[in-house]
Protein backbone atom coordinates (compact mmCIF):
# COMPACT_ATOMS: atom_id res chain seq x y z
CA UNK A 1 0.00 0.00 0.00
CA UNK A 2 1.07 3.36 -0.59
CA UNK A 3 1.82 6.08 1.88
CA UNK A 4 1.50 9.84 1.07
CA UNK A 5 1.88 13.11 3.41
CA UNK A 6 -0.35 15.46 2.85
CA UNK A 7 1.00 18.72 4.84
CA UNK A 8 -1.55 21.69 4.85
CA UNK A 9 0.75 24.64 4.66
CA UNK A 10 1.33 27.20 8.31
CA UNK A 11 -1.10 26.83 10.80
CA UNK A 12 -1.42 28.28 14.12
CA UNK A 13 0.12 31.11 14.49
CA UNK A 14 1.73 31.24 10.72
CA UNK A 15 -1.39 32.17 8.94
CA UNK A 16 0.21 32.12 5.35
CA UNK A 17 -1.13 34.40 2.77
CA UNK A 18 -3.91 37.00 3.98
CA UNK A 19 -6.48 39.14 1.60
CA UNK A 20 -9.42 40.76 2.87
CA UNK A 21 -9.91 38.43 5.71
CA UNK A 22 -9.23 34.92 4.42
CA UNK A 23 -6.20 33.29 5.70
CA UNK A 24 -4.02 31.10 3.52
CA UNK A 25 -4.00 28.16 6.35
CA UNK A 26 -7.72 28.08 6.80
CA UNK A 27 -7.98 26.97 2.61
CA UNK A 28 -5.02 24.84 3.02
CA UNK A 29 -5.99 22.67 5.86
CA UNK A 30 -9.69 22.50 4.45
CA UNK A 31 -8.24 21.27 1.01
CA UNK A 32 -5.79 18.48 2.18
CA UNK A 33 -8.32 16.87 4.86
CA UNK A 34 -10.51 16.57 1.29
CA UNK A 35 -7.60 15.36 -0.77
CA UNK A 36 -6.45 13.09 2.11
CA UNK A 37 -9.77 11.76 1.94
CA UNK A 38 -10.16 10.55 -1.19
CA UNK A 39 -6.80 8.87 -1.53
CA UNK A 40 -7.94 7.18 1.81
CA UNK A 41 -11.20 5.95 -0.33
CA UNK A 42 -8.57 5.01 -3.27
CA UNK A 43 -6.74 2.74 -0.86
CA UNK A 44 -3.70 4.82 0.29
CA UNK A 45 -2.06 5.62 3.42
CA UNK A 46 -2.19 9.04 4.16
CA UNK A 47 -0.29 10.89 6.79
CA UNK A 48 -1.14 14.64 8.07
CA UNK A 49 1.54 17.21 9.09
CA UNK A 50 -1.85 18.53 10.81
CA UNK A 51 -5.68 17.92 10.94
CA UNK A 52 -6.23 21.16 13.20
CA UNK A 53 -4.81 24.43 13.21
CA UNK A 54 -1.58 24.18 15.21
CA UNK A 55 2.10 25.23 13.96
CA UNK A 56 4.95 23.01 13.13
CA UNK A 57 7.92 24.37 11.63
CA UNK A 58 8.81 23.38 8.15
CA UNK A 59 11.39 21.51 9.29
CA UNK A 60 9.38 19.34 11.71
CA UNK A 61 6.66 18.84 9.18
CA UNK A 62 9.96 17.37 6.70
CA UNK A 63 10.95 15.41 9.85
CA UNK A 64 6.96 13.76 10.21
CA UNK A 65 7.38 12.58 6.90
CA UNK A 66 10.70 11.03 7.11
CA UNK A 67 9.56 9.24 10.20
CA UNK A 68 6.29 7.81 8.49
CA UNK A 69 8.45 6.11 5.81
CA UNK A 70 5.71 7.87 3.37
CA UNK A 71 6.39 7.68 -0.70
CA UNK A 72 5.52 11.00 -1.52
CA UNK A 73 4.99 14.47 0.58
CA UNK A 74 2.79 16.88 -0.75
CA UNK A 75 2.42 20.19 0.75
CA UNK A 76 -0.81 22.03 0.06
CA UNK A 77 -0.61 25.67 -0.32
CA UNK A 78 -2.50 28.95 -2.00
CA UNK A 79 -0.38 31.69 -3.50
CA UNK A 80 -0.32 35.54 -3.39
CA UNK A 81 1.95 38.16 -5.09
CA UNK A 82 2.71 41.61 -3.48
CA UNK A 83 0.47 43.48 -5.95
CA UNK A 84 -3.34 41.84 -5.29
CA UNK A 85 -4.99 40.52 -8.50
CA UNK A 86 -1.61 40.35 -10.54
CA UNK A 87 -1.52 36.76 -11.31
CA UNK A 88 -3.38 33.96 -11.86
CA UNK A 89 -3.64 30.03 -12.00
CA UNK A 90 -1.69 27.09 -10.53
CA UNK A 91 1.81 26.24 -10.11
CA UNK A 92 3.41 23.44 -8.65
CA UNK A 93 7.26 23.98 -6.80
CA UNK A 94 10.06 20.76 -6.88
CA UNK A 95 13.11 20.57 -5.27
CA UNK A 96 14.80 19.78 -8.87
CA UNK A 97 13.04 19.33 -12.00
CA UNK A 98 13.87 15.46 -12.46
CA UNK A 99 12.40 12.09 -11.16
CA UNK A 100 9.01 11.54 -9.66
CA UNK A 101 8.02 14.52 -8.08
CA UNK A 102 8.46 16.39 -11.31
CA UNK A 103 5.86 13.78 -12.68
CA UNK A 104 3.42 13.62 -10.24
CA UNK A 105 3.86 17.65 -10.23
CA UNK A 106 2.73 17.93 -14.00
CA UNK A 107 -0.15 15.34 -13.51
CA UNK A 108 -1.72 17.28 -10.79
CA UNK A 109 -1.40 20.57 -12.38
CA UNK A 110 -2.91 19.13 -15.54
CA UNK A 111 -5.78 17.55 -13.35
CA UNK A 112 -6.14 21.48 -11.79
CA UNK A 113 -5.96 22.79 -14.89
CA UNK A 114 -9.13 20.59 -16.16
CA UNK A 115 -11.10 22.28 -13.37
CA UNK A 116 -10.33 25.70 -15.05
CA UNK A 117 -7.47 27.10 -13.39
CA UNK A 118 -4.40 28.52 -15.77
CA UNK A 119 -1.58 26.01 -15.77
CA UNK A 120 1.56 27.89 -14.42
CA UNK A 121 3.91 24.77 -14.66
CA UNK A 122 6.00 23.25 -12.34
CA UNK A 123 8.76 25.39 -10.81
CA UNK A 124 12.81 24.00 -9.41
CA UNK A 125 12.70 25.90 -5.50
CA UNK A 126 15.78 23.79 -4.32
CA UNK A 127 15.30 26.07 -0.87
CA UNK A 128 12.49 25.97 0.46
CA UNK A 129 12.96 23.75 3.52
CA UNK A 130 9.64 20.77 3.19
CA UNK A 131 10.86 20.15 -0.41
CA UNK A 132 14.94 19.85 0.52
CA UNK A 133 14.79 18.36 4.00
CA UNK A 134 11.95 15.63 2.90
CA UNK A 135 13.55 11.97 2.41
CA UNK A 136 10.82 11.36 0.02
CA UNK A 137 9.82 13.26 -3.61
CA UNK A 138 8.16 16.27 -2.61
CA UNK A 139 5.74 18.64 -4.31
CA UNK A 140 4.42 21.82 -3.02
CA UNK A 141 0.98 22.70 -4.92
CA UNK A 142 -0.20 25.98 -5.11
CA UNK A 143 -3.82 25.68 -5.82
CA UNK A 144 -4.84 29.28 -6.88
CA UNK A 145 -3.80 32.73 -5.89
CA UNK A 146 -5.42 33.74 -2.49
CA UNK A 147 -5.78 37.72 -3.43
CA UNK A 148 -7.02 36.77 -6.68
CA UNK A 149 -11.09 37.07 -6.65
CA UNK A 150 -11.54 34.87 -9.79
CA UNK A 151 -9.48 31.90 -8.08
CA UNK A 152 -11.20 32.54 -5.03
CA UNK A 153 -14.60 31.96 -7.00
CA UNK A 154 -13.38 28.98 -8.49
CA UNK A 155 -11.51 27.48 -4.93
CA UNK A 156 -14.72 28.08 -3.30
CA UNK A 157 -17.28 26.69 -6.30
CA UNK A 158 -15.04 23.57 -7.30
CA UNK A 159 -13.71 23.05 -4.33
CA UNK A 160 -14.87 19.57 -4.46
CA UNK A 161 -13.31 18.87 -8.12
CA UNK A 162 -10.60 20.52 -6.90
CA UNK A 163 -9.53 18.23 -4.32
CA UNK A 164 -10.31 15.45 -6.70
CA UNK A 165 -8.26 16.72 -9.21
CA UNK A 166 -5.34 16.98 -7.13
CA UNK A 167 -6.06 13.11 -5.43
CA UNK A 168 -6.34 12.30 -8.99
CA UNK A 169 -2.98 13.50 -10.01
CA UNK A 170 -1.26 11.72 -7.34
CA UNK A 171 -3.17 8.88 -7.71
CA UNK A 172 -2.11 8.23 -11.73
CA UNK A 173 1.26 9.15 -10.37
CA UNK A 174 1.71 6.26 -8.10
CA UNK A 175 0.60 4.17 -11.10
CA UNK A 176 3.37 2.17 -12.74
CA UNK A 177 5.33 4.17 -15.97
CA UNK A 178 5.63 2.16 -19.31
CA UNK A 179 8.69 2.26 -20.88
CA UNK A 180 9.21 2.29 -24.51
CA UNK A 181 12.28 0.17 -26.12
CA UNK A 182 13.41 -0.21 -29.75
CA UNK A 183 14.05 -3.60 -30.70
CA UNK A 184 16.80 -4.49 -33.82
CA UNK A 185 17.09 -7.91 -33.92
CA UNK A 186 16.12 -10.74 -32.25
CA UNK A 187 19.16 -14.09 -32.22
CA UNK A 188 19.38 -17.96 -31.24
CA UNK A 189 23.40 -17.31 -31.03
CA UNK A 190 24.60 -15.39 -28.62
CA UNK A 191 27.14 -14.57 -30.43
CA UNK A 192 25.30 -12.79 -33.28
CA UNK A 193 23.60 -10.51 -30.85
CA UNK A 194 26.66 -9.33 -29.05
CA UNK A 195 28.41 -8.25 -32.37
CA UNK A 196 24.93 -6.23 -32.93
CA UNK A 197 24.96 -5.07 -29.48
CA UNK A 198 29.08 -3.63 -30.18
CA UNK A 199 27.73 -2.33 -33.56
CA UNK A 200 25.06 -0.12 -32.12
CA UNK A 201 27.32 1.71 -29.39
CA UNK A 202 29.43 2.20 -32.03
CA UNK A 203 27.62 3.98 -33.78
CA UNK A 204 25.68 5.81 -30.69
CA UNK A 205 23.04 3.79 -29.15
CA UNK A 206 22.71 2.56 -26.23
CA UNK A 207 22.22 -0.89 -26.78
CA UNK A 208 21.36 -4.26 -24.67
CA UNK A 209 20.30 -7.47 -24.86
CA UNK A 210 17.40 -9.35 -23.22
CA UNK A 211 17.37 -13.37 -23.02
CA UNK A 212 13.47 -13.94 -23.85
CA UNK A 213 11.30 -16.94 -25.46
CA UNK A 214 14.90 -18.69 -26.25
CA UNK A 215 16.15 -15.53 -28.44
CA UNK A 216 18.68 -13.10 -27.26
CA UNK A 217 17.06 -9.61 -28.52
CA UNK A 218 18.66 -6.58 -28.62
CA UNK A 219 17.02 -3.25 -27.71
CA UNK A 220 17.89 -0.02 -27.87
CA UNK A 221 17.28 2.42 -24.63
CA UNK A 222 14.36 2.41 -22.38
CA UNK A 223 12.09 5.74 -22.74
CA UNK A 224 9.08 7.06 -20.58
CA UNK A 225 8.44 9.25 -23.62
CA UNK A 226 6.67 7.57 -26.85
CA UNK A 227 8.15 11.05 -28.44
CA UNK A 228 11.84 9.72 -27.50
CA UNK A 229 11.34 5.90 -28.82
CA UNK A 230 10.09 7.18 -31.97
CA UNK A 231 12.60 9.67 -32.69
CA UNK A 232 15.28 7.17 -31.97
CA UNK A 233 13.35 4.39 -33.86
CA UNK A 234 13.76 6.66 -36.82
CA UNK A 235 17.50 7.09 -36.29
CA UNK A 236 17.57 3.67 -36.68
CA UNK A 237 15.75 3.24 -39.50
CA UNK A 238 17.77 5.72 -41.56
CA UNK A 239 21.22 3.22 -40.54
CA UNK A 240 19.43 0.57 -42.39
CA UNK A 241 18.04 -1.35 -39.19
CA UNK A 242 14.87 -3.43 -39.32
CA UNK A 243 13.71 -2.20 -35.74
CA UNK A 244 9.86 -2.22 -33.98
CA UNK A 245 8.65 -0.73 -31.11
CA UNK A 246 7.47 -2.75 -27.58
CA UNK A 247 6.32 -1.73 -23.99
CA UNK A 248 7.95 -3.24 -20.94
Amino acid sequence: MARIVIDAGHGGVEPGSIYEGRREKDDNLRLALAVGDILEKNGIEVVYTRTTDVYDSPLEKAEIGNQSGADFFISIHRNAMPVPGSASGVESLVYSLEGPAVRMAENIDRALARVGFADLGVKERPNLIVLKRSGMPAVLVEAGFLDNEADNQLFDEKFDQIARAIADGILESLQPVPLYSVQVGAFRDRRDADQMVQQLEREGFPAHLVYEDGYFKVRVSAFEKLDNAVATEQRLKTRGYDTYMIII
